[in-house]
This record gives C-alpha cells, sequence and structure tokens, in this order.
C-alpha cells in the first residue's frame, strides 16, 4: 500500500497517440514527511503518520511544535495516517521523505478530497427531487419537499423523523472518495502527478492518493 498526501492544482486536458482528448487532473503531491511510525505495542494499532505543507511559524502551536522535533522536521498542515495490517511492519524510518516516485509502478489510484461546499440547499438541488407539476393547481410550492410525517414516523419509536430521510439542508463539503483514477504520468522533478477524470474539491484542496483497492 501507497499513500500519499498533496494538493489539487486543478484541471486540464491532453490527448492520446489515436488523437483523443482526456480530461486530467494535476495534483502536486509530497514529498510526504514520515512523523510517526505506530506500533499494535505502543498504540493498538500499526500505522505510518505523515504530514504535507508547512505550518506558518506565527500559527505554530506547541504541542505542534514538540511532534515534529521528534522527526526533525517542522509542523505540517495536513497530517494523515496509513494503516496497515495488523503484525506488519512500516518499510519506512521516522524523518524519511515519500515522494511521487512511490508510485511508479502503479497503474490506478484512489484519491479523497473534499467536495465543495454548497451551502443550504432544498430537496431539488441536494437530491434531485423532480419538484411539483408546474401546470394548473399548483400553487408556490413548485420546489417543495412534500409530505413527510406520513412515510417518514419512525413507527414505533415515536413520531420521530426515520434516520437518513432526505431533506434539505446543509450540501456540500463531505469527504469523498473516488476510485480507479488511471495514472496517466509522474513528473519526479516537480512532484506531479496526473490522474484521469475529476476529483472532490476545489483547486487548492488537500488530497490523499493512495494505490487503488479494487483495480490494479
Amino acid at each position: 500500500m501507497v499513500k500519499l498526501l498533496g494538493k489539487k492544482i486543478g484541471m486540464t486536458q491532453i490527448y492520446d497517440e489515436s488523437g483523443r482528448m482526456i480530461p486530467v487532473t494535476v495534483i502536486l503531491a509530497g514529498p510526504c514527511k514520515v512523523m510517526q511510525i505506530k506500533t499494535a505495542e505502543t498504540d493498538g494499532y500499526s500505522a505510518v503518520q505523515l504530514g504535507y505543507d508547512d505550518v506558518k511559524a506565527s500559527r505554530v502551536k506547541k504541542p505542534q511544535e514538540g511532534h515534529a522535533k521528534k522527526s526533525e522536521t517542522t509542523p505540517k498542515r495536513f497530517v494523515r495516517e496509513l494503516r496497515l495490517a495488523d503484525g506488519s511492519e512500516a518499510d519506512c524510518q521516522v524523518g524519511d521523505d515519500v515522494t511521487v516516485s512511490a508510485l511508479a509502478d502503479v497503474k490506478y489510484v484512489d484519491v479523497v478530497g473534499t467536495s465543495k461546499g454548497k451551502g443550504y440547499a432544498g430537496v431539488m438541488k441536494r437530491h434531485g427531487f423532480g419538484g411539483f407539476p408546474a401546470s394548473h393547481g399548483c400553487e408556490r410550492k413548485h420546489r417543495a419537499a412534500g409530505s413527510i410525517s406520513s412515510v417518514a414516523s419512525d413507527a414505533g419509536s415515536g413520531g420521530n423523523l426515520k434516520k437518513g430521510k432526505r431533506m434539505a439542508g446543509r450540501m456540500g463539503g463531505d469527504r469523498v472518495t473516488t476510485r480507479n483514477h488511471q495514472l496517466v504520468s509522474i513528473d519526479t522533478e516537480k512532484n506531479l502527478i496526473i490522474v484521469k477524470g475529476a476529483v472532490a474539491g476545489a483547486s487548492g484542496g488537500y488530497v490523499e492518493v493512495c494505490n487503488s483497492r479494487t483495480k490494479r
């Protein structure tokens, strides 16, 4: 399992050998610093903690500074863990750098990002509801959700709505994993990777890239 932390640069397009246009996403990945190696004996599970993107000196907190000093690096803004199988050992050491060259033999990757926040949205935008008829007989109710009491009551447990009932509310800003992106190319000098298709989140947002779990 290979994992990298990075930042989404944006989308562009390339052309393959047959002249077909392919939409791609450019990601600035790494170098990531190995900040901690967790083991079953000390932490109860095995994992490798990676850090990416330095924190401004004026915003560094004492706990961050002390944790980063153990790996002889500076505090990082984006810190995530790579969970290892029980009983397995990490093939790296604290303080090592993980670069895009780790994906040299990988053909497909999964990318985790945070989707764009859309604010408060109604059921038609948030869930794709069809709305009420637009013809005669419907007065100022075209985009309403409709009745919820009869079909959503939690029978036997009171009159509350069932958990998961699709209604208006906050949309976006969620953790989204898009799977099986084809890894088009790697630029080891500029720490860039190019993947086919769209990745969740706005340009400049942090992402996690790892080799695909379901496709080799």
